[in-house]
């Protein structure tokens, strides 16, 4: 009989291990997914109005001279040729972005996911606020360049044709 009482209480004390180490796990693990999408962080909400997205979606980062500040919260079709994109930013980066600050799209690498990058403005303006809307500046993407390289490849036919 105390076999097995004795075995009943070392299955419980390894049931009970078990059971903080998930516990453990799952708290560090909302923890961490929480942290990256600053749950956990005092944060500042603003908007930039956009021709083309260029295939930005919800979630992605949002960057401040090179450094992750933000996540994309929001993306809606405004009317045909404008889409507004909510962000959201650590308030910790609101007294170094001003308001005449520029949001443009980029990519993360040659075929990385795409990110928002916020340029700082000018140091006498006055710093963003709380659903301000920033302005926008569009950079050439990889579409606009293969357009002006056909462009270009046709021209250098027509040249050629000529010398020749």
């Amino acid at each position: 009989m105390e076999n097995v009482e004795n075995k009943d209480a070392k299955n419980n004390i390894k049931l009970g291990v078990f059971v903080t180490i998930g516990l453990l796990l799952f708290i560090g693990a909302i923890y961490f997914i929480g942290n990256r999408q600053h749950l956990f962080s005092k944060t500042l909400t603003l908007s930039a109005l956009f021709t083309d997205i260029s295939g930005l979606q919800i979630g992605n980062n949002v960057r401040f001279s090179g450094i992750n500040v933000g996540t994309i919260k929001d993306i809606v079709i405004v009317s045909d040729s404008m889409v507004k994109v909510d962000i959201e930013i650590e308030k910790s980066t609101q007294t170094f972005i001003k308001k005449d600050a520029r949001a443009s799209i980029g990519s993360e690498g040659l075929m990385g996911n795409k990110v928002m990058n916020i340029s700082p403005g000018t140091p006498s303006s006055k710093m963003i606020e709380e659903k301000d809307i920033l302005l926008t500046k569009k950079i050439a993407g990889l579409d606009d360049i293969m357009i002006k390289m056909d462009s270009v490849a046709g021209n250098a036919v027509y040249i050629t044709a000529d010398l020749k």
